[in-house]
This record gives structure tokens, sequence and C-alpha cells, in this order.
């Protein structure tokens, strides 16, 4: 493939006189942009010959700085950079940004799981995980054929799993690449097990065979499920030892320690009793739940886990259609203070529809990004957000639109629903509390008291410190002050949520506006 790059020498040497600390190889504009410590961290990687993870937490720069150490290696392109499918057109935007050589021709964003034929002739491939599955031998036979040797992997922890599909394609793309830069601002999400797929793909076998890591790191041991046996690795343990081990081949910086200007993150949590008509099918399936658990014991069969698994998934819808009702108040109340610039994060689509009401009822203009938005039109409904002072509030689904876009003109995040770690959450706020925020961020967490609201903070809590001590070296706790008594009273008082079905969809450009000046119209679901 002819190249219209610049000959760049190739660094092979692992001790920092041999790296150009000022980097001067890199285009001035890019160069120019970077903060101390994101020069730091390219160079942490040039001295590991570009094979790190960089794990700085969420807001801080994480993509300039892998695009500055995969320029670097420019000369070994093709270069394969797999992201979160919400992200593939940002990471386009930001290629072309910072490296004025590359047109829209050299990039090539991967479409289907037949969409193959560019790839051998691309200087740049950027791949969605959702279609790394089992059904994509093509693609996949595609990938393997074309022997990236400097790869980028984007939300690494989407790794995390040793048995999942997209997992097993990538680890031998990333181990066959000279060079591998992973990208995370949560390593893992809850706990040590998450971690080790990440660190095989980077160096084999450096933390020890699966074995020996879960036993060493993850408090393996053996469980009876009934008459079933199973190993737990769940757990966690040398903690110390394991952030030692990975600071070798991680760095993480924290925006407490390097980003002395930013303003702070605010967190509230906000709990408040659900009125008795909203928790009736919740009280009923708590009943059914505990009633299960007192009658597990050890003659307990797989059918019987099962069940108690799909009770807590009820619990978690029946929570947010209880709470819906409170929500859509909460979000009224926030909308009449004109100035104000808001997220909210909900995960059901229920709790989505009636954050939704809220605005269209107040008559506001609004964004919604949720599963059914396509990749493509995101960046645009952010840069909406970002742009538009009467676009208020932006409605996002927790997993959809919890991570790799900027919400800097927002002040405030409502946490609608909690989600099962602390990592998700995290990534989340982030979406605010990044650089490029002037004003302290305030998160309201909205907790229902008696639901699977209070069990899920104790456990996000418990989680937190597990990732704490294994990413940072120190406990950590989802730290949140407790709100005013005003306003936990003001959510007491709500009203049970039922859908508005008087509401036609909102088509209305005032209220929400599709991206190429068409409707985009929300087909309202039912958890």
């Amino acid at each position: 493939m002819a190249s219209t790059f610049k000959e760049t020498p190739t660094l092979e040497a692992s001790c920092s006189e041999n790296v150009d600390a000022k980097l001067t190889f890199l285009p001035e504009r890019l160069r120019k942009k970077l903060l101390p410590f994101q020069e730091k961290g390219i160079i942490f990687a040039l001295q590991r010959s570009g094979r790190c993870m960089i794990a700085d937490e969420m807001g801080l720069g994480k993509t300039i700085q892998a695009i500055a150490i995969s320029y670097y290696y420019k000369n070994e392109w093709p270069l394969l950079i797999v992201v979160p499918s919400s992200l593939r057109y940002p990471w386009v935007d930001e290629m072309e940004k910072w490296i004025p050589e590359l047109s829209p021709d050299d990039i090539s964003i991967i479409q289907n799981k037949t969409d193959t034929g560019r790839i051998s002739t691309s200087k740049v491939t950027i791949l969605g995980y959702g279609l790394l599955t089992s059904d994509a031998q093509t693609l996949v036979d595609t990938l393997y054929r074309q022997n990236f040797k400097v790869v980028v992997i984007d939300e690494s922890h989407y790794m995390k799993s040793r048995n999942a599909t997209r997992s097993k394609i990538l680890l031998p793309i990333v181990q066959k690449a000279l060079r591998a830069i992973l990208l995370t601002g949560t390593p893992a999400l809850g706990r040590p097990e998450e971690l080790f797929m990440q660190i095989e793909a980077l160096f084999p076998k450096r933390f020890g065979t699966w074995n020996q890591y879960a036993k060493k790191y993850c408090n393996a041991r053996v469980r009876f499920f009934g008459k079933r046996t199973q190993w737990d690795c769940r757990g966690a343990s040398n903690l110390e030892e394991l952030h030692q081990l990975l600071s070798e081949i991680m760095i993480r910086r924290l925006k407490n320690d390097v980003l002395t200007q930013l303003p702070p993150k605010v967190r509230q949590r906000i709990p408040f009793d659900l009125p008795q008509a909203a928790a009736k099918n919740l009280n009923t399936t708590f009943a059914e739940w505990e009633r299960l658990m007192r009658n597990l014991n050890s003659d307990a069969t797989e059918s019987h886990f099962s069940q108690v698994m799909n009770l807590i998934t009820r619990m978690y819808k029946e929570t947010a259609i209880a709470k819906a009702g409170a929500v859509k108040d909460y979000i009224k109340m926030m909308l009449e203070n004109d100035k104000l610039k808001f997220l909210v994060f909900a995960h059901h689509l229920s709790m989505l529809q009636a954050c939704t009401e809220a605005a269209i009822e107040n008559k506001v203009r609004y964004i919604r990004i949720d599963g059914s938005v396509p990749s493509a039109e995101r960046i645009h409904l952010v840069n909406q957000f970002q742009k538009d002072p009467d676009t208020r509030v932006a409605i996002l689904s927790i997993q959809a639109a919890g991570q790799g876009l900027t919400f800097t003109a927002a002040t405030h995040v409502v946490f609608a629903e909690l989600y099962w770690d602390p990592g998700h959450i995290k990534q989340a706020e982030d979406r605010a509390h990044r650089i490029g925020q002037c004003s302290s961020v305030n998160i309201h967490f909205l907790i229902a008291k008696g639901t699977m609201d209070t069990l899920m903070w104790a456990m996000l809590n418990r989680k937190a410190k597990v990732t704490g001590s294994t990413l940072n070296g120190k406990k950590e706790k989802m730290q949140a002050e407790e709100g005013d008594k005003e306003k936990w009273d003001f959510l007491s008082f709500a009203e049970t949520w039922t859908p508005n079905e008087s509401l036609e969809d909102p088509k209305n450009e005032l209220l929400f506006t599709h991206v190429r000046l068409k409707t985009y119209v929300f087909l309202f679901s039912y958890v």
C-alpha cells in the first residue's frame, strides 16, 4: 500500500533516554494540544514499544494519546481501531482532525459482517464490537489475514469476559500485533477477573495462566450450588500486589491528580418513599424473592437459582416502573429553572419514556439517545446539546450513551436508575465531568427506599472498594451526601406513573431535532 506519510524512525528501545520527550514527530497542531500528563502517557507507551494500557479516568483525553502513539508507528500501518459501535464516527472525526495527512478515503468504517472490501487497501480500519459475533466468519477471516501490526482497542473492558465471542476473536489479533494500545477508564468494572483477558491480550502469561491468576487475585474457590460444584472467581485478593504489577503495563491518572483546575464533581443521594400504589407490584415480587431465598439450601437445583435471577431482573424492572412517576416530576421541577442544562441517565425503556414525557409536557427541546438511535446520528445529537442553548435536557441510556460522548454543556446529571457496577456509573457521570467543563457538576441519584435501588447502592459501594484498591491503590466509595429534605418530600408525594397515551409522537422540531433536519419519531416501548 502506497504511503503519503513522512518517514518516522521506529522505536524498539524501552528506556526513556531513547524517546523523543518533546514528541517532535507529531503534527504541530496535535502536539500543541497535548497536556503535560498526556505527553507522559504517550512516552510511557513508546518506552514499552507501543504495548500498554492507558487507563486514565474518564474525561482525560485517552483518544488523543492513542492517536499520537499510533501516529508514531504509522510506517507499520494499516491501523485497526476497535470501538463500541456508537463511537465509530467520533473516532473518524478525531483521526481526521489530528492527522491532516489522512484523507476520508484512507479510513474504512466497517458497516456490516460482509463489508470487507476496503480492509486490505485502507490505512485505517474502524470496527465496532457489535460485529464480532460467531456468525461473522467472513469478517473475522479477513481481519486475521490482514495481519494488522498496529491496533487500538478502545473501551477495552469490552474484552472482560473470557467466554465472550468478541474476546476470543480479538485476543489473537491483539497478541499478534507489534503495537497494541488498550484504552479504558474502567479496566475492571467490578472485580479483578475482568482484567485478565486485557492483560493476556497485551502480554500473554505475564500474570500466569488463568487458573493461577484466579487463585491469586480473584480469591477463586469451589462453591456448591445444590448438587453442582463450580469455581467462583468473583472475589478479590492480593490487590496491593496486583496493583503494583499492573503499574508496569498500565498508566492511570485521576482527574483530581492532573486536572487541578477542573471544577469538582458533587454527588447527592436523594432517598425517597414510594407511593403505596406504585410499590404494590414491587412489594409482591420482593416477598416472593424473600420466600425463595429462605428456602434455598444445599439441595437447591439450578432451576432454583435461575428463579432467583429471574426475580432479580423482574424487581429491577418493577423498580423502574414504580419510581417513574417521581422521576418524571423531578425532571419537570428541574426544567422550571430555564438556565439549567442537564443529563438524565436511565436503563429501562419505561423509565426513558417517563423522562421523555416530562420534557414533552414541559414543551422544552431535548435530545434522546438510546439503542435505537443509529451510531452515525449520535454525534450530531451531542453537537445539538452542546451548542444549542434551547436544548435543555439529554435523556440517555446508560448503556448506549454512557461512554465516549462529551456533554460538557451540562452542569447537572440525574440518575433516574442505578446500574450493576460502579464503572458504568462513573463513565456516565464523566460525560459531563471532563476536560472542557467550566462548572462544577452536580450529580443526583434518585434512590427509592425499599426497592432494588437500596440493594444496588450497597453493591456498588462494595465493588467500588475492590476496583479502587486494584486500579488506584486505595479503597474508594461512591461518596454521595444525602440531598436536602425538601427534595425527599417532593419525590415522596409523586403520583404513580402511567404512560401518557394522549401525547403524540414528538414530531415537533421545537422539541426534538433530527440531525438531518428530519423528524425522528420515538416509538415508545414498554419493558
